[in-house]
């Protein structure tokens, strides 16, 4: 456990030293055993230590002297719900936060879209932060995903593991900066969905991406 721990406080430093986390926001989750690990409530990363990761059960039920993340709720039942998903990243990073703010979901403007899993990334319907609404809608946008956005909050990316779902963090930040980069110029051309089915044939055999 104690390995675990340092890797979510690694993972989270680093979510902050990229920009897609400031301050208290954001947050993350590793599946640890019979419960996962999660970042706590109201700490910045330089507060942070192993000992503060916060361990809970799938009944909800935290051990240890810190409370866990306000949206524990999500990271449980994506985790309950999704066996291959071994770590769960929260992030209010700009560009992603912007175009969930708008109600956007991302297209297939860009072939790198399918790093997500699908064809597009998901903008889940407002939720108040923290409740039961905004995990299940959280897990509908997230049907067949890696990522998706919250609206009016942030996103989500999930991994087999924790370097897994920070690369898919970054990538999606990285996409939403393209395509409202794009929308200032006008409409964005779209891939078409045989094409998308090339480039998911594609991403079965490419490197780090390939799909579970």
């Amino acid at each position: 456990m104690t390995a675990l721990r340092e890797q979510l406080l690694s993972v989270s430093r680093r979510l902050s030293e990229l920009g897609l986390n400031r301050g208290t926001s954001g947050n993350a989750s590793v599946r640890d055993g019979d419960g996962f690990l999660v970042t706590p409530s109201g700490m910045t990363v330089e507060e942070m230590t192993p000992r503060d990761m916060v361990w809970m059960s799938f009944d909800g039920k935290a051990q240890g002297g810190r409370q866990p993340s306000s949206e524990w709720r999500f990271h449980r039942d994506i985790l309950q719900a999704r066996p291959e998903v071994g770590a769960v990243i929260h992030t209010h990073a700009t560009f992603a936060t912007t175009l969930a703010c708008l109600h956007r979901e991302i297209p297939p403007f860009h072939y790198m879209i399918a790093v997500a899993g699908g064809d597009t990334i998901r903008c889940a319907p407002y939720a108040l932060f923290g409740s039961q609404a905004l995990s299940d809608a959280a897990l509908s946008a997230l049907q067949d995903r890696k990522a998706c956005l919250l609206a009016n909050h942030g996103m989500i990316a999930v991994g087999r593991d924790l370097d897994q779902a920070l690369s898919v963090a970054v990538e999606v930040e990285t996409l939403c900066e393209q395509y409202w980069r794009a929308l200032q110029a006008g409409e964005p051309q779209l891939l078409s969905d045989a094409q998308m089915a090339e480039v998911m044939e594609q991403f079965k055999g490419y490197g780090s991406w390939k799909q579970d």
